[in-house]
């Protein structure tokens, strides 16, 4: 018999019609870690593994409708936020959350920049998550470059990230778990830094070398939301999470011509061992 669905995630985000990032990779990576997955859809892409083309806003209203049917309804034991397109959507997202769950676990991830380059949040709109969103967030995900946007500071080493860290913490997020991936340097092994208001603690992976790397923050975000929902504490659902995402790079299916997806399929945790 089938283990029972253990953690409910709201996700609010985008869509990926290449199905490798956004919504998409939020409910597959929710699914395969055990989870029930809900979504609230921010916008339509029409994007691959080469480029976003067209991007359709939905109306604030409706995303701020779809947040309140599943809160009211079905509920969520933690919320994710991705691809957030624009000032009014942001306001209405905070707006529903404070109304609706106001102390449900949430995971930002300030997605500002596709991985084939295309920029996917203006200026008006980081404001606003940086106000809004952004204090009272279980955790944050930034890569560098969104680090470097959210808290003007440079990252180029360790050091930087440690102080960026720090600096996001001031901004009011409870966590932050910054991505290494950027640094300048090239090296053998990514460095990650996770903070809160008690310590830090650097994780270190093993580089995995390859083009495959289409929706990894979106993937890891969902599947750190996943963990929470079903009870774990924040180090072990990151640590869980990031091995999720080295696994679905090295099985990575190989399609497109681009920046590939990975694959989210490739285990499923028995809820028991949790």
């Amino acid at each position: 018999m089938a283990a029972a669905l253990k953690g409910r995630v709201l996700t609010i985000a985008g869509s990926d019609s290449g199905g490798g990032a956004g919504i998409q990779a939020d409910i597959k990576t929710i699914t395969a870690l055990g989870g029930y997955g809900a979504s609230a859809i921010t916008a339509v892409t029409a994007q691959n593994t080469l480029e976003v083309r067209a991007i359709h806003v939905i109306p604030p209203e409706i995303v701020g409708a779809q947040i309140s049917c599943v809160l009211e309804d079905i509920g969520a034991d933690c919320i994710k936020t991705g691809m957030l397109a624009g000032r009014r959507i942001i306001e209405e997202v905070a707006n529903r959350l404070a109304e609706l769950a106001p102390g449900t676990p949430r995971v930002v991830d300030p997605v500002m920049v596709a991985t084939s380059g295309s920029r996917l949040m203006d200026e008006d709109s980081v404001g606003a998550l940086k106000t809004l969103l952004l204090p009272g967030a279980t955790l944050l995900t930034p890569n560098i470059p969104e680090a470097e946007v959210l808290c003007g500071l440079r990252v180029e080493s360790e050091a930087q990230m440690l102080g960026a860290g720090e600096a996001l913490l001031e901004m009011g997020a409870d966590a932050v778990l910054l991505k290494g991936g950027h640094l300048p340097e090239e090296r053998a092994e990514i460095c990650d830094l996770l903070i809160d208001r008690h310590g830090h603690e650097f994780l270190r992976h093993p580089r995995i070398r390859t083009v495959h790397t289409h929706g990894t923050g979106c993937t890891l975000a969902a599947a750190i939301a996943t963990g929470l929902a079903q009870g774990m504490p924040l180090g072990p659902a990151v640590r869980r999470a990031c091995g999720y995402v080295q696994q679905a790079m090295r099985t990575a299916p190989g399609f497109g011509a681009g920046h590939g997806p990975l694959n989210h399929g490739h285990r499923a945790e028995p809820i028991d061992d949790l």
